[in-house]
């Protein structure tokens, strides 16, 4: 909101508020109501629901048109106005029915009912009249309800230029206007992805969540044979008795309704986008997921898993009580009798193998206190560095490649920054579907101001779609153009000589390293034309701001570090650190993956990424512990990768497990199993009896985010509170609680009884998060690490220094090495692989209740048309995928999308998932596997075809149609438009 002041006279009174600002919000301020509709703040001003006249300048304008300034005169009590105003509003409910009693929209959310009230609408002036539609429940998500729809077009600015999935329209030139899904009728099929913006925006129940339906009110679920007849007797008494009494009923119903329904501030569980939002809650029934502007992140903007994919919550297969296996079968247990057996066992081991006979995989979708407390059981009562998270299976060498150039394993800035950046770089990075709000973010930048993108992919999803250069790389080669970028810079003049010189080491014998990487030499390893190669140098160097934004694409191969590493000296070269819309930004793929690093779950960092192996860094958690600095451990552990192969061999006797599905996630799962099976005493600690939690001798029934208390770290390292909506399902606990449990009875007694005390003893020792506090956190607000102790976060990093020693940033040397697993006469294709957006990792969570898998519940392999002619293959024709390791049999899906010799296949489906397939081979420098290099063979199999592997209902069939947003000038234009306060003879229509 604006600093400056301005005085607004409005109605002749002198208001004092922010200066340009829409007019409605300033007047809010001010604790006036101006009668609308249309107006979102998030949205721009759409002008079609006529509710918000006033006169200026003695003129009738559009109050949401207009934006306070000192000296601003409105008169709203204008006759004209509010004739205006009265007519705008009898034609809204021309177009909409109100039964808002029995409505499952009552509940204070619903704008036209509100509106309606405060104008004290006497009777409804003009008749309603039912469409020739019908209510289409075709989405598994939400409905839309023709007969109750305004045309006020929210949800079509939402979508074409917030969510900018371009999909929603209304045609007013049609004898009967609706919103149109691609111009159709049908919301199933269309290219919909279920984000859930339009929902979120609609000012009345035309868009309503079926969660909300039909039980969301004490009347609302009423047969619908009662419930008509019920609506048809009140109208009639409205026409004789007023509106005004039968919407004071409606108010009281409202009013009834609030007592009962729990409005509560969360952080989702899904992504690493960190998105914030209210759940609406009665008792244990998630009403809806409600996104509010004042959200840091996101807004008013969600995607298919954090708008809807909450149905795990309430799953009857949720874990509720601890489990013990006795005889090879798990049997109930008491949490005294589970915990006690766990702290016995890990004690045992400890002392007869050694602290480092045990491993801990701490959770990136717990709490950072939890993380906390996991590595500190594992250094401070265990004596181990052995602790690790899932970062190893996708973000380290990010950080490795950051630590290396720039210093902070962490993005460089904010979403902001990506937003405003002239140019952004995706590398490897399917961002539309992985990571879907800062899609759309860009996407927005993108539409509305022309920002540029350069995609570098093996695959043509969305964002190559809509970029301005695509790169079709062969796989594992990104090294080489990234390098090759560098070199022309220096060649072409476009380095930033000024900024190398004053801020940035090793700059000659770096130039120096780039001898073997011409355009030409790049050309020849990554498959991309030399010309698309100057192009797309031609294109980072004349730009004035540059963002490289990359993911698993680049991380999950053999060299995932280097090639990290040469996309962060890229940056260097070019000047594009510590600028605003400048940095390189990692996406991280859990929604705290970030955090769980940022906390500690590392085998060579505390919290803070401070290191193990330095004696000074032990001697001061040591003091703060109150421990002799001899019981914590200067050797670095092991990590999730080791882990797992030193159980193989008997090295590792134990591992403690949370919230991680290992035996799914991690490479070769063929060996993965036979590692846990080796193992002495494994817990796992989880919402789920998962694939891992099945070889466990104790299984602990953890809380999902909405039955506890803790902070996350998001991609853009923004710290996030978030609240308990429910308590604990059963007999299950915060694993913050357990975990504070489980050390009392090994001897620490920390006692901590809220995860604010944990906050604050990390604050107390770690440098990077000294100023975070819950108080600081609370409600919406966050905070970026580095938090100086004073509360000021870090938005954008490396303003004025690096984070080294001397202060200047590292252009560190990597050479080209191949990737550790080709191709070769008898595996002669590549598999890549990835998410898609309705589902997400193992599908542990969004999996449950089937609505997310409804949309495609079948797995598939895509392959090329020309692989598919060369095979003679159709969709749906099985086939017989073999790698080094093992082998599967799935449909083919014949798809542009892939090209050539390069296919891709989901990591979310699957009994033993893709990791079948998958091999040992890793990044050297960080362990990280590399899922990415999988060489197959496809062998056709005889057996019927799938009829279809990826259903028509699919939203990846739909074909957008892009506008500008609602064209309520077409309204404006029809003949049969009459501007109010002149009255219409067909109101239904618009």
């Amino acid at each position: 909101m604006s600093l400056q002041k301005c005085t607004v006279i409005y109605d002749g009174q002198a208001l004092v508020g922010p200066a340009d600002i829409p007019l409605i919000d300033f007047l809010d301020a001010c604790n006036k109501t101006l009668p609308h509709v249309c107006y979102h703040p998030a949205l721009e001003p759409l002008q079609t629901c006529d509710v918000c006249w006033v006169e200026q300048a003695g003129k009738l304008v559009r109050g949401c048109t207009l934006r306070s300034h000192e000296g601003l005169v409105i008169n709203s009590a204008d006759p004209h106005a509010s004739a205006a105003r009265e007519e705008g509003m009898d034609r809204l409910l021309a177009k909409h029915e109100l039964y808002c009693t029995v409505c499952e929209h009552n509940t204070g959310d619903c704008t036209l009912h509100n509106t309606m009230v405060d104008m004290h609408v006497p009777i409804q002036r003009y008749a309603w009249q039912r469409k020739p539609y019908v209510k289409d429940e075709s989405n598994p998500f939400y409905t839309y309800d023709p007969d109750q729809c305004i045309l006020c077009g929210r949800c079509v600015e939402a979508c074409q230029n917030v969510e900018v999935n371009e999909t929603l329209s209304i045609d007013y030139t049609q004898e009967h206007p609706r919103v149109l899904w691609d111009g159709g009728t049908r919301i199933a099929g269309s290219s919909c992805v279920s984000c859930g913006h339009c929902v979120t925006v609609c000012p009345c129940n035309a868009l309503l969540e079926k969660t909300m339906q039909p039980d969301a009110g004490p009347f609302t679920a009423m047969r619908q044979s009662l419930k008509r007849p019920l609506i048809d007797v009140v109208k009639a008494l409205e026409n004789t008795l007023g509106a005004e009494i039968v919407s004071g009923v409606s108010v009281i119903d409202t009013q009834l309704r609030q007592q009962e329904i729990k409005r509560t501030k969360t952080v989702c569980t899904y992504c690493g986008v960190g998105c914030s939002f209210e759940m609406w809650t009665r008792d244990r029934h998630l009403l809806k997921v409600q996104p509010v502007t004042e959200a840091p992140v996101n807004g008013i903007s969600t995607c298919v898993k954090g708008k809807f994919a909450w149905d795990f919550i309430n799953s009857p297969e949720r874990l509720t009580t601890p489990l013990i296996r006795e005889n090879d079968r798990f049997r109930p247990a008491s949490w005294e009798e589970a915990l006690d057996l766990v702290a016995s066992r890990l004690l045992a081991i400890r002392d007869e193998t050694g602290p480092d006979s045990i491993g801990f995989i701490g959770s990136s979708k717990g709490s950072n206190e939890e993380a906390y407390l996991t590595q500190k059981i594992a250094r401070l009562i265990i004596g181990t560095n052995s602790v690790d998270n899932s970062s190893r299976y996708c973000q380290n060498p990010a950080t490795e490649g950051l630590f290396r150039t720039v210093g902070y394993g962490g993005d460089a800035g904010t979403i902001a920054d990506l937003a405003q950046a002239e140019l952004v770089v995706i590398v490897g990075s399917n961002t539309a579907e992985n990571h879907p709000v800062i899609a759309s973010r860009l996407k927005a930048a993108k539409k509305q101001r022309g920002q540029q993108w350069l995609v570098v992919d093996p695959r043509r999803h969305e964002m190559a779609e809509r970029a301005d250069q695509h790169l079709r790389i062969h796989p594992g080669t990104d090294l080489v153009w990234a390098a090759a970028m560098s070199r022309y810079m220096f060649d072409h003049g476009y380095a930033d000589e000024a900024f190398l010189t004053q801020r940035v080491n090793n700059v000659q014998e770096y130039r120096r390293s780039l001898d073997p990487f011409t355009l030409d030499y790049a050309a020849q390893i990554t498959g991309i034309q030399e010309a698309d190669l100057r192009e797309a140098a031609e294109r980072i160097g004349r730009a004035g701001s540059v963002c490289i934004m990359w993911a698993m694409g680049i991380t999950q191969h053999s060299h995932g570090a280097d090639t990290s590493t040469a996309l962060s000296n890229l940056l260097l070269v070019t000047g594009n650190y510590g600028r605003p819309g400048t940095g390189g930004y990692p996406m991280r793929g859990h929604n705290n993956v970030q955090g769980a690093s940022d906390f500690g779950c590392l085998k060579n960092f505390y919290p803070g990424y401070e290191s193990v192996s330095d004696p000074q860094v032990r001697e001061k958690w040591a003091r703060a512990w109150g421990v002799d600095p001899q019981r914590l451990s200067l050797e670095v552990g092991e990590d999730n990768f080791m882990m797992v192969k030193l159980a193989s061999s008997r090295q590792l006797r134990a591992m403690y497990v949370i919230g991680e599905e290992t035996a799914f996630s991690d490479a070769d799962t063929t060996n993965v199993h036979q590692g846990f099976s080796e193992l002495d005493f494994l817990v796992v600690q989880d919402l789920f009896l998962s694939r891992t939690a099945q070889f466990a001798d104790v299984v602990l029934p953890g809380c999902p985010s909405v039955e506890k208390e803790g902070s996350f770290v998001n991609t853009e390292r923004r710290i996030q509170r978030f609240y308990p909506v429910m308590p604990p399902l059963g007999d299950s606990r915060p694993d913050w609680l357990i975990l504070t449990q489980l050390a009392a009875r090994m001897g620490f007694d920390w006692g901590y009884t809220h995860p604010g005390q944990i906050m604050a003893e990390v604050a107390g020792i770690a440098d990077s998060f000294a100023g975070v506090s819950y108080e600081r956190l609370a409600g919406w607000k966050s905070q970026l690490w580095p938090v100086k102790a004073d509360g000021s976060s870090t938005a954008l990093l490396y303003t004025e220094q690096f984070k080294s020693a001397d202060g200047r940033a590292t252009l560190y040397p990597v050479s080209w090495q191949p990737p550790a697993e080709e191709t070769d006469a008898n595996y002669d294709l590549l598999l890549n692989n990835g998410r898609m957006l309705e589902h997400f990792q193992s599908t542990n969570q969004s999996g449950r209740g089937g609505r997310t898998t409804s949309l495609s519940p079948e797995w598939y392999v895509e392959i090329s048309p020309e692989l598919a002619a060369g095979r003679n293959l159709n969709t749906g024709d099985w086939v017989k995928l073999s790698s080094r390791r093992g082998a599967l049999e799935i449909p083919v899906v014949v798809t542009d999308r892939v090209q050539g010799k390069v296919l891709f296949i989901s990591i979310h489906q699957g009994k033993e998932g893709i990791n079948k397939l998958t091999g040992e081979h890793h990044d050297p420098t960080v362990n990280t596997p590399a899922y990415k290099e999988i060489a197959i063979r496809l062998d056709a199999l005889d057996r019927t075809p799938h009829p279809n592997p990826l259903p028509e209902h699919n939203f990846r069939h739909g074909k957008r149609t892009p506008g500008t947003g609602v064209s309520v000038e077409a309204k404006w234009r029809r003949d049969d438009y009459r501007e109010p306060p002149e009255h219409e003879p067909h109101p239904e229509k618009f």
